[in-house]
């Protein structure tokens, strides 16, 4: 029997309920897009190297972002481009700056379940006027325009961001090579999309810097504005965060840029410098960022600021708060700046949800987390349509600052949040943070799998059943033939082998495998999207990036001591659903330590997401 939270339940009662009904074993999962003839992921949009599932609805109609166009050139003694399966080196970098062309380097994809051809296969969807990218590179179609998907509800409805298109000014500087200058009107904008209509853009309520010198002169500067959409509910109202005013200081900053007589750059060049960030990752300018949800109806959007979690009375400092998650009934969850019960020395970025009242107006409500003692922040992602609300809490645990998840009834908020058991029986200093709750109560997200204190720590997907207090690794979930293996002669599994050829004509083989590293949407029927890690070999470059070639126009292999290949984990997209066929989980373990887990940058997906303009404005005209 298939448990459903009553929307009044408690979590007593939830604890109650799960004793009732005992032990039972999660499902067996098993990886749908993957080919089990190559044994290799359809994760991401062709000709680009990295894929991410960011949500799925209860259609199997899922939506993602591509990653890492693929650009790799030989030497200029060789004849062309030679187009490898894995996409840009680890060395390319796009840097941004108004001396060059802005180059988009991500993408928007769609997958489903019911495509006759090609179920579940990344397809690249325009947005904001982007052309899918090309190999070898065609300069008449490079975009400019980098764009996200972050949900889809069960009509179709999709949600995200994009920047707008580059725009150049004529160069009058020192140097004598440059022709233009770079910049564009915007930084992100969120965005709705129904269909193949065109998006209707976000537009938050500050975007332009009214700049007075006298009592008479003004002069209207477009700054952009910044917006996110971050979720859509079933009846088209969408969550997300927006820009609403700027700080005093980057008030002068623009100010600067505005008295600047030098013949240095014109206004909108100086401007959009300022936007980029430093070797810090910050940039000059910041906005004021408040909550915000639009009821999407075709044709338009209508906006309703939420509340912040405290009055502020000047723009000498910069508070934030974002909506990221919403039910069914119209409640938010995200997170803003709140001074902990009213105590104006204890201002911290904690988790919130907000709830809409009969007149329509939205309440802030804090997530009690000083309960769970000596918090620095909390984030709150989602809320199923049961009031139970998901995010994570950041505190010290043994001496350093961890992530640990948590769930909370907002319709019982006097209980306290709960801080389930990951794979012991006391809370464990493995960072986890929940991504998504459906109506089940089944929970995903990614967890810490190793305790190393001064190293990276490699992570692996969870799932969590809330009413069974059920917490699982989803690769122990997971069939052989999921995870890389297939069965030999004898009817055993082993790993799979991949050959390949390279530069020197050898064949050179390496184990398949796969690595499920973020679970980020679950739909009512179990029905898990994410990223997963799959193993790739390593490429060889001289010393000016150039890929190594050799005389059969095939790229040399970086080998280990013993003639292998060097290998490497990237980030696809990955979808899972329950078994129907009666397979158990896998239970195999290698014994060469093909099984140990590897952590790779680029598989937070949900960083995007949560980036704050730290960098974000734009300019215009008198």
């Amino acid at each position: 029997m298939k448990f459903k939270l009553d929307k009044t339940l408690s979590l007593v009662a939830v604890g109650v309920l799960s004793v009732l009904q005992g032990a039972q074993a999660a499902p067996v999962y098993e990886i749908i897009n993957i080919d089990l003839d190559t044994y290799d992921l359809n994760g991401t949009i062709e000709n680009t190297r990295n894929g991410y599932g960011m949500a799925v609805n209860a259609n199997n109609e899922a939506v993602g972002a591509a990653k890492g166009k693929k650009k790799l050139t030989v030497s200029e003694d060789d004849d062309g481009v030679i187009d490898i399966e894995d996409g840009v080196a680890d060395s390319e970098t796009i840097n941004y700056s108004v001396n060059l062309p802005i180059i988009a380097n991500n993408f928007t994809f769609t997958a489903i379940e019911n495509d006759p051809d090609t179920p579940w296969l990344p397809t690249f969807e325009s947005v904001n006027g982007t052309t899918a990218p090309t190999f070898p590179e065609d300069e008449a179609t490079v975009n400019s325009v980098d764009t996200f998907f972050y949900d889809i509800n069960d009509s179709g409805v999709k949600v995200g961001a994009m920047t707008a298109p580059e725009k150049t000014v004529k160069y009058d500087g020192s140097s004598e090579t440059q022709e233009f200058w770079y910049y564009r009107d915007y930084e992100q904008r969120g965005f709705v999309k129904a269909g193949t209509d065109a998006e209707i853009p976000l537009i938050p309520p500050y975007s332009e810097y009214i700049y007075k010198e006298g009592e008479s002169d003004e002069q209207t500067i477009n700054l952009g504005g910044f917006s996110s959409a971050a979720a859509v509910n079933a009846s088209g109202l969408v969550a997300g965060y927006a820009s609403t005013d700027i700080g005093d200081n980057s008030a002068s900053i623009i100010k600067s840029c505005v008295d600047n007589d030098s013949d240095t750059a014109p206004q909108d060049i100086c401007i959009q410098a300022k936007q980029f960030p430093n070797q810090y990752g910050y940039s000059d300018i910041q906005y004021q960022i408040r909550g915000y949800v639009w009821q999407y109806e075709t044709g338009g959007v209508t906006a309703t600021q939420l509340p912040l979690g405290l009055e502020v009375t000047n723009n000498e400092r910069v508070y934030s708060a974002q909506g990221l998650g919403i039910n069914s009934e119209g409640v938010v969850a995200g997170r803003s700046y709140v001074y902990r019960k009213n105590d104006k020395d204890r201002l911290y970025y904690d988790a919130a949800y907000w709830t809409k009242g009969a007149d329509g107006t939205y309440e802030y409500n804090w997530v009690d987390v000083d309960k769970a003692k000596d918090v620095y922040s909390s984030i709150a992602y989602d809320i199923n349509d049961n009031g139970i609300l998901v995010g994570s809490y950041n505190k010290y645990i043994n001496g350093y600052r961890r992530d640990k998840f948590f769930y909370f009834d907002t319709n019982n908020p006097e209980t306290p949040l709960v801080t389930p058991n990951d794979f012991y029986e006391n809370l464990s200093d493995l960072s986890s943070r929940a991504r998504d709750i459906n109506n089940q109560g089944q929970v995903v997200g990614y967890i810490e799998t190793t305790h190393d204190k001064e190293k990276p720590r490699p992570k692996a997907a969870f799932l969590y059943d809330l009413p069974k207090d059920e917490f699982s690794n989803v690769n122990d979930l997971l069939t052989c033939e999921s995870k890389g293996y297939k069965k030999n002669a004898d009817g055993e599994w082993e790993r799979n082998l991949v050959e390949v050829q390279d530069g020197s004509g050898k064949t050179l083989t390496y184990k398949s495998e796969i690595l499920v590293v973020e679970g980020n949407s679950i739909n009512e029927d179990g029905t898990i999207v994410g990223t997963a890690f799959i193993r790739k070999p390593s490429y060889k470059f001289d010393e000016d990036g150039n890929l190594v070639i050799g005389e059969n126009g095939l790229p040399f292999f970086e080998v280990n001591g013993y003639g292998d290949p060097v290998t490497s984990f990237l980030p696809r997209m990955v979808v899972l659903q329950p078994s129907t066929s009666g397979a158990e989980a896998c239970t195999v373990k290698d014994d060469d330590g093909s099984n140990d887990n590897y952590e790779r940058k680029g598989a937070a997906s949900f960083a995007w997401l949560l980036a704050l303009p730290l960098l974000w404005f734009r300019r215009r005209v008198k």
